[in-house]
């Protein structure tokens, strides 16, 4: 790492900045995420799963521990691979990474291009084991599939990089499942760019559905998704497996039609009020196999002559009224809120690679980053904070500056006496200490 002389700031000639201070790190919160790591299993976990083709003779850095450094990286803020050549002698990093000097970019590029399809289904897989081992613990009762689809702009000869004519933009078009109660990242596929929102949605959560069903048959899963997931299979595939779901409909000519002769466009009684309605009906596209109960939202805004119709395909049961289902439906919305947090907070859409498959790893570690951090927050942090943003958590307990002093066989990372969220880091601590995962 570069070394800078001392400069002098101009306000006050008696100050002089360096960055030769020695054993400094400024990431000392990254020990919580490496202690709830252990506690629940996640590396080893990681480390069971993935089998990677390496044809390396020698190595200095396990695909283990670059595994690990990467996943660390992102939590910490630092998603690209150069960011390693900075912190290679970091002292709170090869503490937590188990060596003596992380991985240069260079290696976290290679170790990128030993991935295959098969590396893929196994971070899924592991993915999936931590997710069972939480939803367990949590003793969940329901369980709520939310699909979406979004956009990661490439800027590139990237392979499978397409014009998307919905998001006016050049890149790929994830698929994306969360739970919609817990904000877990389910499941991810990274798609070309060009492919509609409902392709491969059937064999994207089939496995889902049938995992959730055999290994947690006392959980009730329900299923959300906008317009663009509005296809006859899925209906199928959730009535067969005994899957609750709501999804919206396009609207078409006849259920416009339908729903004027419910609520017709006459004077509003009072033009100061907004109307809105929950109506039910029985229809049936040429497409599907049987007719469907369809709920009809109509709302007429206040000062306005015409309804704006909402049309949601459903098969909840007679217990829930028409409102209910429209409200379930709109409380999807959260699930913007976790693909801003993947995005922004994780670079889940970070997709630089010319190579589709190194792009798809690189997504899927962005997902276990987010999966970590989004289990510490629910499992230990105090009520009230469960909710808050990365950023927010970098802000308080990761950006913690340290400085490393050895004694004996002791490490200790002394921070600043005036540390402001000291009671909150040690809070994290102990609840993190405590617990106990099956």
């Amino acid at each position: 790492m570069a070394t800078l002389s001392d400069l002098t700031l101009n306000f006050n000639r008696q100050i002089k900045l360096s960055n030769n201070g020695g054993s400094l790190s400024s990431d000392t919160g990254e020990f919580l995420f490496r202690e709830f790591d252990e506690t629940i299993g996640f590396s080893k976990t990681l480390t069971q799963r993935l089998d990677l083709k390496d044809e390396r003779l020698y190595h200095f850095h396990s695909n283990e521990n670059l595994l690990r450094q990467k996943i660390y990286q992102i939590i910490a803020g630092y998603s690209e691979d150069d960011a390693a050549d900075q912190l290679t002698n970091d002292p709170v990093f090869t503490q937590i990474i188990g060596t003596e000097a992380l991985a240069s970019q260079p290696s976290l590029s290679r170790f990128f291009a030993r991935f295959d399809p098969e590396s893929i289904v196994q971070l899924n897989q592991a993915n999936q084991e931590q997710l069972d081992k939480v939803h367990q613990f949590r003793k969940s009762k329901a369980l709520i599939i939310d699909l979406d689809s979004t956009h990661a702009d490439t800027y590139g000869e990237q392979e499978s990089s397409a014009y998307n004519s919905h998001y006016g933009t050049v890149g790929f078009h994830p698929m994306v499942a969360f739970d919609g109660i817990t904000g877990d990242f389910l499941k991810a596929q990274l798609r070309p760019g060009n492919v509609y929102t409902s392709n491969g949605v059937v064999d994207f959560v089939r496995p889902l559905i049938e995992h959730y069903n055999e290994k947690f048959p006392e959980t009730i899963p329900f299923l959300r998704g906008d317009s663009g997931f509005a296809v006859p299979a899925l209906y199928d595939l959730c009535e067969g497996e005994s899957v609750y779901y709501v999804i919206r409909l396009k609207s078409n000519a006849i259920l416009q039609r339908l729903a004027d002769e419910l609520h017709p466009a006459t004077a509003p009684s009072d033009t100061t009020k907004t109307e809105c309605y929950y109506e039910e009906t029985e229809y049936q596209a040429k497409s599907w196999s049987k007719p469907r109960k369809v709920i009809i939202q109509s709302v007429r805004p206040a000062g306005e002559l015409f309804f704006t119709h909402s049309f949601f395909v459903t098969n909840l049961i007679d217990a829930f009224s028409p409102k209910d289902i429209v409200r379930s439906y709109q409380k999807r919305g959260t699930m913007e809120n976790y693909i801003k947090e993947a995005k922004h907070g994780f670079g889940f859409d970070k997709m630089n690679s010319h190579s589709f498959q190194v792009n798809e790893a690189k997504m899927m570690l962005s997902l276990l980053a987010y999966n970590l951090t989004n289990w510490l927050r629910t499992l230990c942090f105090p009520e009230g904070q469960k909710r808050v943003q990365i950023e927010t958590i970098r802000t308080r307990i990761i950006k913690v500056a340290s400085k490393l002093v050895k004694s004996g066989r002791s490490l200790y990372f002394k921070w600043s006496s005036s540390f402001v969220y000291q009671e909150f880091f040690w809070k994290i601590l102990r609840r993190i200490q405590q617990l106990k995962l099956e």
